[in-house]
C-alpha cells in the first residue's frame, strides 16, 4: 500500500516555487507528505453571471469528486473569486472532517485592494488559508485564539493577524485523530 499523503491540486498556473513554498508550510504543520497534480475541469459550470464569481460548493463538489485514492486530504488551488450564497466573497472552503477543501489567491493580492503588489505577503495569506482550510478537513472548528491559524478570517486584515500555525489547543486537538497521531509516532 502507497503511502496516504495530501494532495495539492493546482486549477491554473502557479509558479512552482511558490507552489513549493505552500507545500513546505503544511508539511510543517501536518507532517505528511504532499503531492501536486495539474487539474483540469470545465469552470464556466461554477460560474454565477450575476455575481460575475465562482460558486465555492460546486467547486468544493468538483475537487472532491478528483480526490485520488491514497490522498488522506485534497486541497483545490485558484486563482478566480470565490462565494457562498450567504456570503458576498470567501477565501476558501472546505468540508468539516471531509476529504477536500478549496482556497483561492484571488482576493489576497494587494492589488486588489490599490495596494502595492507584494509577493511575500500573498505567499504568507495563502499558506495561511490553505492549512486552515485544511485544518477544517481534519475537523478543527473555528477557534478563538488571536493568532492561531483555525481564527475565522472575514477580511484579508484577520488574516493579516493569524499566525500561520496551530495554537496548542488545535494542535492538540489535531494530534488526537488517529491518523495524525500515528503519523507522529512515526516520526
Amino acid at each position: 500500500m502507497d503511502q496516504q499523503y495530501i494532495c495539492i491540486l493546482t486549477f491554473g498556473y502557479f509558479e512552482m516555487s511558490f507552489l513549493e513554498k505552500i507545500e513546505r508550510a503544511i508539511r510543517n504543520e501536518f507532517f505528511l507528505p504532499v503531492r501536486f497534480r495539474a487539474a483540469h475541469f470545465d469552470l464556466s459550470e461554477t460560474y454565477d453571471i450575476v455575481r460575475r464569481q465562482y460558486n465555492g460548493n460546486n467547486l468544493l463538489k468538483e475537487v472532491d469528486a478528483m480526490a485520488y485514492p491514497n490522498a488522506i486530504k485534497t486541497i483545490g488551488l485558484f486563482n478566480v473569486d470565490i462565494f457562498v450564497p450567504i456570503l458576498t466573497f470567501i477565501f476558501g472552503q472546505a468540508t468539516l472532517d471531509g476529504q477536500s477543501g478549496i482556497a483561492s489567491l484571488f482576493r489576497l493580492n494587494n492589488t486588489h485592494y490599490g495596494l502595492p503588489e507584494d509577493e511575500d505577503l500573498l505567499l504568507e495569506r495563502f499558506q495561511k488559508e490553505v492549512i486552515h482550510e485544511l485544518g477544517h478537513t481534519f475537523g478543527l472548528l473555528h477557534c478563538h485564539a488571536p493568532q492561531c491559524v483555525m481564527r475565522s478570517s472575514t477580511y484579508v486584515e484577520d488574516i493579516d493577524q493569524k499566525e500561520t500555525h496551530f495554537c496548542m489547543e488545535c494542535r492538540n486537538k489535531l494530534n488526537t485523530t488517529a491518523f495524525i497521531a500515528t503519523t507522529f509516532r512515526k516520526h
